[in-house]
């Protein structure tokens, strides 16, 4: 299974085309907030499975804030981030990961692409496809085949 993931996209459609050119072929998509309605503008180009979360940024009461969801046969925790200080640190994130058992933890808000593997989980964000913290433009793409989880950041 490959899963796509995109944060912070704050309607812009430019960024959004050129991230959907690194996603297309992806399984899933996971949208992590940060405009919700962008969901809208992905869907333009991509017809499969898309999940999304809300960010700080977004006040619709009809997308979840969070999601603790099995895919491709591993426990991901799905989360805009702002919630559990992520700008600080991941402390309060690793905490409410190890509790739900997560395998992959999915953030964004700090506008900062990394992948981290702490305590036997990883943790991934995509950085911002529109006003990165860090210069690069990124999505980030995530392989699990069997027992392995391979993430990646794509600069778009």
């Amino acid at each position: 299974m490959i899963i796509g993931v995109i944060s912070d996209t704050h309607k812009e459609i430019g960024y959004i085309r050129k991230a959907m050119e690194k996603l297309k072929n992806v399984d899933t998509i996971i949208h992590l907030g940060d405009n919700i309605e962008d969901v809208e503008e992905i869907e333009r180009f991509y017809k499969g499975t898309i999940i999304n979360v809300k960010g700080n940024c977004d006040y619709s009461n009809e997308v979840q804030g969070e999601i603790n969801m099995v895919l491709g046969g591993k426990r991901l925790f799905i989360t805009h981030g702002h919630r559990y200080g992520v700008k600080e640190n991941l402390s309060r994130l690793r905490s409410k990961a190890i509790e739900l058992g997560a395998d992959l933890v999915l953030y964004g808000h700090t506008h900062i692409s990394m992948v981290e593997f702490e305590e036997g989980i990883f943790f991934v964000n995509p950085g911002s496809t529109t006003f990165p913290n860090n210069g690069y433009h990124s999505v980030a793409i995530i392989e699990i085949n069997g027992d392995k989880i391979n993430p990646t950041i794509i600069n778009i």
